[in-house]
């Protein structure tokens, strides 16, 4: 028996909210990882690399995140996209992480059928709720190869 495929979250759904813990060697490996050397991201008062906030999902428990609805072997990360509203977090701070789908929308693909478009945008907060980052993630499912009649393009 297999657990039924949830359904995908509509516009406006928001997922529960989750701990980030950022950790100094966490911060380390990750600027390792981009082959940096920057001191920024070393020591006991390491900021982030501005794309870290990428792992939170690592801390995500199950039912957490918003479910795009797609078809992980047509699926393709589009864009990445962070906004800070302050300082870089860093080593010892704790945001409070909460997904939301902010956009859906397709498109026809350059070879045929449509492409389908969903836009995540996760907030980062601190414990007193002050919004410190967002990421806005666009994640994209591409056409069927062998579209079944219901997916195949209309005249």
């Amino acid at each position: 028996m297999t657990a039924a495929t949830p359904e995908p979250a509509p516009l406006g759904a928001v997922g529960a909210p989750f701990e980030v813990l950022i950790e100094r060697g966490k911060i380390r490996e990750f600027a390792a990882a981009m082959q940096s050397e920057s001191e920024a991201y070393q020591g006991p008062e390491a900021i982030i690399p501005p794309t870290f906030l990428t792992t939170a999902t690592q801390w995500a428990p199950p039912g957490a995140r918003v479910n795009v609805g797609f078809d992980r072997k047509r699926l393709l990360h589009g864009e990445q996209e962070y906004v800070f509203h302050g300082p870089l977090p860093r080593v010892g701070d704790v945001l409070i992480a909460q997904e939301r789908m902010a956009e859906r929308f397709s498109k026809p693909g350059k070879r045929g059928g449509d492409m389908h478009f969903a836009v995540v945008v996760t907030e980062f907060r601190s414990p007193a709720g002050e919004l410190v980052a967002e990421a806005h993630g666009t994640f994209i499912q591409t056409a069927p190869k062998n579209p079944t009649p219901e997916e195949a393009p209309r005249d």
